[in-house]
């Protein structure tokens, strides 16, 4: 029977598997380099990865700034999209902001990436505006999301 994936926070050793996957994902991904300044230097930043047998299938990261974390970035590998996991691992950067401080979290997203937001309203962000022409590959406008009822810290979770 398959593992499942577990949750955890993003060391240097991962920036590899999570980079592939930036790059197989995103029409401008993030270089390696940025990555590792995430994991090494930015005091704000904070990274969880869904690792199933040994391989890293999902990351997701996210700006902490006094009670609000943007998330900064959420994928899937391709292979094993449609399970569930970009879910488990949104839930997971939900609690972990939470268990840090946060009271809500924010994010953009593609305004034609339907897939993506219909998961974000499926944990609880609300669609409050827009960006316009956000992105700068094509010109297309971002949808700014919101949550503001994160879960309930965790007491006995490890800040990430």
């Amino acid at each position: 029977m398959p593992s499942e994936p577990v949750v955890r926070p993003m060391t240097l050793a991962d920036v590899d598997g999570v980079h592939a996957i930036e790059e197989a994902t995103f029409a401008m991904p993030w270089s390696r380099e940025s990555f590792e300044r995430e994991v090494t230097e930015n005091k704000c930043a904070r990274y969880l990865v869904a690792e199933k047998n040994g391989e890293i299938i999902a990351f997701a990261g996210t700006w902490l700034v006094i009670d609000e974390a943007h998330i900064t970035n959420i994928a899937v590998r391709e292979d094993m999209r449609g399970n569930g996991y970009g879910e488990k691992i949104t839930r997971a950067l939900m609690q972990a902001a939470a268990n840090e401080g946060c009271l809500w979290m924010d994010l953009e997203v593609r305004r034609s990436n339907l897939r993506a937001q219909s998961l974000y309203r499926k944990v609880g962000f609300i669609d409050v505006g827009y960006r316009k022409r956000y992105y700068e590959d094509n010109q297309e406008d971002a949808l700014l999301m919101v949550c503001e009822h994160l879960p309930q810290p965790e007491e006995d979770e490890a800040a990430l």
